[in-house]
This record gives structure tokens, sequence and C-alpha cells, in this order.
């Protein structure tokens, strides 16, 4: 069975859609750790509840940057890493991580990618920009991690229309729902392609 580790810095919503999809048998895998930056969110008592373990990496809780990076491969390592699902990470990954991962890191971001993206569109902000530019649709992406920031081949999209009643936090909400259905369907497609095919 291959392993999942998650990255999260919130809520966890993403997160916990993965759990739902695995203990519901829609993804043949399993989840060996959370890492997070950041300590008492939401995300680490999801984990819990589910027996997951975790790892809260403060990049400035460390003496140098190497070290840093180095507790991160160390823990990927342990929990013998499969893929990585940046779910809602809000800084970024050392590139050492990303070379070492290469195309088995994914990212989903609130948005349709190239439109949207880049350092300083997460979050609400995305949906204020979307909404301020008038934009008719929005939607969300699954993309490849490279080193620059939501530039990653596109793995998967899914369209929202914006309403005229829409303000960002009720985009934010709709494309949200839309988030948990395409993650969960890119990482069920990441799996199959990483489990070897067996023939009768």
């Amino acid at each position: 069975m291959k392993h999942i580790v998650v990255f999260a810095s919130g809520s966890g919503t993403n997160f916990q859609a993965l759990i739902d999809a695995i203990e519901s048998g829609k993804i043949n895998a399993r989840i060996t750790g959370l890492v997070t930056n950041k300590s008492g969110i939401q995300a680490l008592e999801r984990a819990h509840k589910h027996d997951i373990d975790t790892f809260t990496a403060k990049p400035s809780s460390f003496r140098t940057q190497k070290d840093y990076i180095q507790s991160l491969l160390t823990k990927l390592e342990e929990w013998e890493t499969d893929l990585i699902v940046l779910a809602g990470y809000m800084i970024k990954v050392p590139v050492e991580i990303i070379e070492e991962y290469s195309g088995r890191i994914i990212n989903i971001h609130p948005s349709l990618l190239p439109k949207y993206g880049g350092k300083g569109f997460y979050g609400i902000k995305v949906h204020e920009a979307v909404l301020e530019n008038n934009e008719n649709e929005t939607g969300c992406t699954v993309h490849l991690v490279t080193e620059e920031y939501d530039k990653g081949p596109v793995l998967g999209q899914i369209k929202v229309p914006v309403k005229s009643s829409d303000n960002p936090e009720s985009l934010a909400k709709r494309v949200l729902e839309k988030e948990h259905e395409l993650l969960t369907k890119v990482v069920d497609e990441m799996i199959n392609e990483l489990n070897p095919k067996t023939y009768n």
C-alpha cells in the first residue's frame, strides 16, 4: 500500500477529504503523516482523531535552514513517503524536498491556474482578486509542484461559476467544495499510477 504525507497550515478540510476517501475505500492508500509549520491548528486535531502521526516543523525553530531541511527529509523517509500532498500549506517547500520527491508532490490551488497563481495569491486573496476583476468563472487546480510557485504541470481543474451575489467568503466556500472533489480524484489517479499493475 502506498503512503501519502499531507502538508497543511490551517483547518485541514482538504486533508479531511483525503482521510474520508481513504476510510471509505475510494483511495487505496494510507496517510502516514501530517507536516505542518504551525501548532494549535485544526489540521493537527484531525490527524490526532484519526491516529495519523504529525510533525510540526517551523523553519525558525531550527538552528540553520540545513537542519530544517534535513529534519523534513528524515521524517519523510521514516514515513516511507510515496506521495506528498500540499493541502493549504502556506510556506514554500524547500527545493531539496522537491528534488528528492520530483513528480510526486502535488498542490491544490483555489483558482484556474495560470490565473491568480504565484506569490501573494493564496486563500481569500485569490477570491478577492477574482471578484475585483469581474470574472464570470473561477475554480480550483491540482498541479505538480516545481521550484516556481503554482507553475508546475496541471493535473486537473474544476470550474466554478461566479455569481453576482458572491462575496469572497461565499465564493471561497463553493470553490472549497470542488477542491475536495478534485483533490481526491487526482490523488486516486496518482496512487493508481504509482501502484504496479498486476496481470492475470
